[in-house]
């Protein structure tokens, strides 16, 4: 059961919300609450990855609540999902700077979408907690789903994997930001030309008309036959690469023309598909022109984001070579890997390589009081956030909740360590029986 914090006053949407994780059993519960103090100790001891807010709530100080997660993103990663009367797009993205967005819904809208929206992030589960075990466990992550021609779905879905990799460390903000747009642009794409087949001069003439185009697709799907049609999306996502597919069930269109076209003027719209053979990388048609794929290349051993707790602790700089540690020192600092990989002997033997992924480096030996157990250099350039064991005693007292966080980390940790020794067991296993077989045939 993963508890979901929902931030409003309004009795009516709370039942709504209530019955509507009802139906998926034990995997959502909400807990609802106001006060910006109950719902920052909340945060700080449960740590959820959802959290839903009502942005147009007088009774919630849904500003003071959203800059408490900005004072530390590398603790508060769990996405937003926002819920407001009719507040302004720019009013709305300026409250959410910072955070990640999952999805928006107007509360006239939440009764039609929110249960597709837990749907939707029932299935994701692997990509939106990323912070959980299988962050360590699982190195690649692989999806497919059949979306329906709803904005809705095509946001939630760009958001979902744009956050996920941003958390993961595998792209940076710049990344994430033209990834979104690019995603958002080809799913938009697939769904009004392709599905809904609204021609370049019908889209022209709505949005100067001042329509907003997400309606216009919502009265193209009034048609059965086409809210019948479905939009495929998958994902691949690897240590050093996302590749990413989007297909509709429309008839295609003439991509090499268009991408080909040179424009003098700027245009109401239709640049979505050169903005994303901007931001991505390998962008491909099939013939058809109704599936277009693309590839996202990660950045390699680097830190989006740091503990708030660490923000004045002594930053500290290693070239290739170095030595960060001697096997045999006293052990009196903890480190942080900001960016970089970290070599690890043992008694002159390569034993494993660190990275921002393990977040940590030395803490069995700090918090044990022993002497470094390893020798550890720099491979190419590094930075760790050095801090004294004094100072993070002060810092565990100042902000408790950082020890039971840090715990859940030691914890899955020793979790990914047994099954790696379970699985070299497994393999040893193995081996000895063809070889007692071998023995016992020759």
């Amino acid at each position: 059961m993963r508890k979901v914090p929902v931030i409003s006053s309004d009795s009516k949407l709370n039942e709504f919300i209530k019955s509507q994780c009802a139906v998926f059993g034990n995997e959502f519960s909400p807990v609802f609450m106001t006060q910006k103090e109950e719902v920052t100790a909340f945060l700080k001891y449960e740590l959820p990855e959802i959290k839903i807010v009502y942005f147009s709530d007088p009774g919630v100080d849904a500003a003071g609540i959203m800059e408490e997660i900005r004072k530390d993103p590398w603790l508060y990663y769990g996405g937003v999902v926002a819920i407001h009367d009719n507040m302004e797009e720019k009013e709305l993205l300026d409250a959410m700077t910072g955070q990640n967005l999952i999805a928006v819904l107007r509360k006239r809208e939440v009764e039609r979408g929110f249960i597709r929206l837990l749907k939707i992030l029932r299935q994701n589960k692997q990509i939106l907690f990323q912070r959980g075990i299988q962050q360590h466990l699982i190195k690649n992550i692989a999806g497919s789903f059949v979306i329906d021609n709803d904005p809705l779905d095509i946001t939630t879905y760009s958001n979902l994997v744009t956050n996920y990799l941003f958390n993961a460390n595998l792209i940076n903000e710049d990344g994430r930001e033209k990834l979104h747009v690019a995603l958002l642009e080809l799913l938009i794409n697939a769904i009004e030309h392709g599905n809904c087949r609204i021609s370049y001069d019908e889209k022209t003439a709505w949005l100067e008309g001042n329509g907003d185009i997400m309606d216009l697709i919502r009265e193209k799907n009034k048609a059965p036959d086409v809210r019948a049609r479905k939009v495929y999306f998958t994902y691949t996502i690897t240590p050093d690469w996302s590749r990413f597919t989007v297909r509709d069930e429309g008839d295609g269109f003439d991509w090499r023309t268009r991408l080909a076209a040179k424009r003098d003027q700027p245009e109401l719209h239709g640049m979505g598909m050169k903005m994303a053979e901007l931001y991505v990388q390998r962008l491909a048609y099939n013939d058809k022109g109704n599936e277009v794929s693309f590839e996202v290349e990660h950045q390699r051993n680097a830190s989006n984001t740091i503990p708030a707790i660490f923000d004045l602790s002594q930053e500290m700089t290693f070239q290739d070579g170095q030595y960060v540690c001697s096997e045999g020192e006293e052990s009196d600092y903890l480190y942080y890997i900001v960016s970089g990989t970290l070599f690890v002997y043992s008694k002159g033997k390569l034993v494993s390589a660190l990275t921002p992924d393990d977040m940590f480096m030395g803490e069995m030996s700090f918090l044990l009081s022993n002497r470094r157990s390893a020798t550890v250099l720099s491979k190419g350039k590094s930075v760790l956030i050095r801090i004294s064991k004094q100072d993070f005693v002060n810092l565990i007292k100042d902000n408790p909740h950082y020890g039971i966080f840090l715990a859940r980390l030691l914890a899955q940790r020793l979790a990914k360590l047994n099954l790696r020794m379970s699985r070299l067991n497994t393999e040893y296993l193995r081996v000895k029986k063809e070889l007692d077989e071998e023995r016992a045939e020759g």
